[in-house]
């Protein structure tokens, strides 16, 4: 690559579209950069998936106690301000870790915020000129606030997942991922929960059938939510907040979450100055992750598409352009079978084709009735269903579960999606039983 420049690859941010590629590109002879104004690792590791998924631990323990209740001499209860002090300690170490993955790489970490001066040069913090020859965006995403009076009295997923005492009555705004899965966390953890949707529908992007279930669940355990609820303003009361909204409504809420969704991080990051296509989607590559500027690329959340905004798709993308920058491939790039899941309780769980599209192009979609499938019955799951959805050749080519392990049984399902495999393939995978895997595959 070209010397005059001060780094062969610059990559705008830290997260998993950068670090899971850049620390091997580097180890390949490239000269790397890596630019991150927080926290090395970026929204995964630090303040979302990691963090979530220690808070929900004790959640999926206390909902399986609560059914094999009468096999149990106690129930337990979560500690708010312990899990919140666990999950600290399970994330804490992480950036650490990841900067030096990086750094033994050969990959040099500039801290500071990034702005372009133009394609080939950024400037660091006002005061630092970086130049490279290829620069990769990966600055993912962030909170999406209400444009509404109030605004400020708002938290968004970082603030919840830092709360040191759990507050007693909780509104949240929306019911998307963050919404709905901080919704199941807050209530089981003893929080007053207010739902206030947008529309009609939560988790718009899953099988609404399933949808609807894990709605009535929540609302059994005393969850309420508010459809079609036009939030107009938050407003600071002498003790409490107050939340209005539709038809000069009101309620009031001792802590309000703002979970109405993420959106491109790209503030002051000068893709104007040079050019680069860009909307409140993203930005905008082609099947190279190329931006309309030939030597800037794109990788992770902050791209505009539709596909999943999950953390291994971001690692798939950087692995490519590592690739793609280190000489081992001049393809575009191929994704493949990229599944998302909803970690409620249950969870609700996807990938390949979705259910509403098989139904309407007339493929063949056999539902399970997982609840009395004997290993769902040993801890007594009481909402248990899968779809799967077979191709005219019999090929599985999706499958939509919802279960307490639905993001298992989905994940041994991925092979037989992505791969293709005929029944006599299948058949030849003799699994560890008994587990959750085994009995998805044959199920297949």
């Amino acid at each position: 690559m070209a010397t005059q420049y001060d780094y062969d690859v610059l990559y705008i941010g830290a997260g998993h579209a950068t670090f899971d590629g850049a620390a091997p590109l580097a180890k390949t002879g490239v000269r790397v950069g890596v630019i991150e104004s927080g926290l090395i690792g970026g929204t995964c590791p630090n303040r979302g998936c990691n963090a979530k998924i220690t808070l929900d631990e004790p959640v999926k323990l206390t909902r399986e106690a609560a059914r094999l209740n009468d096999l149990l001499s106690s129930a337990p209860t979560i500690n708010w301000t312990a899990n919140v002090a666990h999950k600290q300690e399970i994330i804490d170490p992480l950036p650490a870790g990841l900067t030096a993955r990086l750094e033994d790489g050969g990959a040099k970490i500039i801290h500071g915020h990034a702005t372009f001066k133009d394609n080939h040069t950024v400037i660091v913090d006002d005061d630092q000129t970086i130049t490279a020859e290829k620069i990769v965006i990966a600055t993912g995403l962030k909170p999406h606030r209400l444009d509404i009076p109030g605004t400020e009295l708002a938290h968004d997923s970082s603030d919840f997942m830092n709360l040191k005492q759990l507050p007693q009555n909780l509104v949240i705004i929306g019911a998307g991922y963050i919404g709905m899965e901080f919704a199941t966390i807050a209530s089981a953890a003893g929080a007053n929960v207010t739902v206030m949707l947008h529309g009609d529908q939560a988790l718009r992007d899953f099988y609404q059938p399933y949808v609807e279930q894990v709605v009535a669940d929540l609302t059994e355990r005393g969850v309420k939510f508010i459809k079609n609820a036009n939030v107009q303003a938050f407003e600071q009361q002498p003790v409490q907040l107050q939340v209005r909204y539709g038809d000069n409504q009101q309620l009031t809420a001792d802590w309000i979450l703002d979970a109405t969704g993420r959106i491109p991080n790209l503030d002051g990051l000068g893709l104007d100055q040079v050019g680069v296509k860009y909307d409140r989607h993203g930005v905008y590559v082609n099947d190279y992750l190329q931006t309309n500027i030939d030597n800037i690329y794109a990788a992770g959340d902050v791209l505009a598409n539709d596909l999943p905004k999950v953390t291994p798709a971001a690692y798939f993308e950087s692995k490519y352009l590592m690739r793609l920058f280190s000489g081992q491939t001049t393809d575009p790039i191929d994704y493949p079978v990229i599944p998302s899941v909803v970690f409620t309780s249950p969870r609700i769980a996807q990938a390949g084709m979705k259910i509403p599209d098989a139904e309407k192009a007339g493929l063949d979609v056999a539902e399970n009735d997982l609840a009395n499938y004997w290993y769902y019955q040993v801890s007594r799951e009481p909402i248990a269903a899968s779809k799967q959805v077979h191709d005219k050749d019999g090929h599985l080519v999706g499958v939509t579960e919802i279960s307490d392990q639905a993001e298992n049984a989905v994940n041994a399902l991925l092979p037989a999606i992505e791969y293709q495999l005929d029944r006599d393939q299948v058949d030849r995978l003799i699994g560890i039983f008994p587990t959750i895997g085994y009995a998805a595959w044959h199920r297949a």
